[in-house]
């Protein structure tokens, strides 16, 4: 009977991880054909649009719109080393600038979901600077700082701290308060309460202000580069406009949207593998 009772069980468990293969298997093959099908359509609707602007003798100057013309043109932007150089460029004025975001809005958060006198005296102006365009502190941020890169960053900075800021308040304040209590009754100190209890409770919020910050930093990152500065995908597709390379700057603005993509995925893969529940954050 204990043979039988053990066989039976390896089967029940191996029946549970097999039901849980073929789940994930399905959710991943249909994510794979949405994302094949809608890049698909998309392509079909660019190369509908292309054709019509290059058949058109009125459009047919701006026939490097296309579709084709844009796929034919990365080659020739990659052996220029223009895509790799912009790219970084780029990329290093965004990492930056969430770093800060990241610093500043992380512990601010904490204490906004930690202390209650705290929040409420700062709700007002988080508030106030929250709704001002981060674009709109160009001409200050060109006057503060002595360099075009300092200015970036910090207008990225600026865009990016209020998600981290209050999605990590928002975060805590979920957090039930008897875990505190207990862990000051079990001599917890301060720096053990916020590595061992406080970061694991909001990792997933933590990302997901990430996540948010990451649209809108990217948003902001790419008009900030059209002045000044002569690096970064903002400045290749102005560059790209004022030589009237028009599949070039296609393909620039192409190659913003597919970095952007991976990126939100990436933070996507860490909400999800942070989430204390299998809700969808794909979406």
């Amino acid at each position: 009977m204990s043979n039988d009772a053990t066989s039976g069980a390896a089967s029940a468990a191996a029946g549970v991880t097999g039901g849980a293969g073929a789940r994930f298997a399905l959710a991943a093959s249909r994510g794979a054909v949405n994302f094949v099908l809608g890049l698909a359509i998309l392509a079909v609707l660019w190369g509908i649009g292309g054709y019509m602007i290059a058949t058109n003798p009125k459009t047919a100057n701006f026939a490097g719109f296309g579709l084709i013309p844009t796929l034919q043109s990365f080659p020739e932007l990659w052996q220029m080393g223009k895509l790799q150089n912009a790219a970084y460029a780029s990329g290093l004025r965004l990492g930056s600038g969430m770093l800060i975001a990241i610093l500043i809005g992380v512990p601010i958060g904490i204490l906004m979901g930690r202390i209650t006198w705290f929040r409420k005296l700062s709700n007002s102006p988080f508030q106030l600077l929250r709704m001002i365009s981060p674009l709109s502190w160009m001409p200050i941020a060109v006057l503060v700082f002595s360099s075009w890169d300092g200015s970036i960053v910090f207008l990225v900075a600026f865009a990016s701290v209020w998600p981290v800021m209050y999605q990590t308040a928002a975060g805590l304040s979920k957090v039930d308060p008897a875990w505190f209590k207990v862990a000051r009754n079990l001599g917890a100190t301060p720096f053990q309460m916020l590595t061992q209890i406080i970061l694991p409770a909001i990792s997933f919020d933590i990302f997901t202000g990430i996540r948010l910050a990451l649209g809108v930093a990217w948003v902001v990152l790419v008009p900030a580069e059209l002045l000044g500065v002569t690096s970064g995908l903002g400045y290749a597709i102005k560059d790209a406009r004022e030589t009237l390379s028009y599949d070039h700057l296609t393909a620039m603005v192409l190659t913003i949207g597919i970095i952007g993509y991976a990126l939100d995925t990436i933070c996507a893969a860490l909400i999800k593998r942070f989430s204390w529940h299998r809700g969808d954050v794909g979406t």
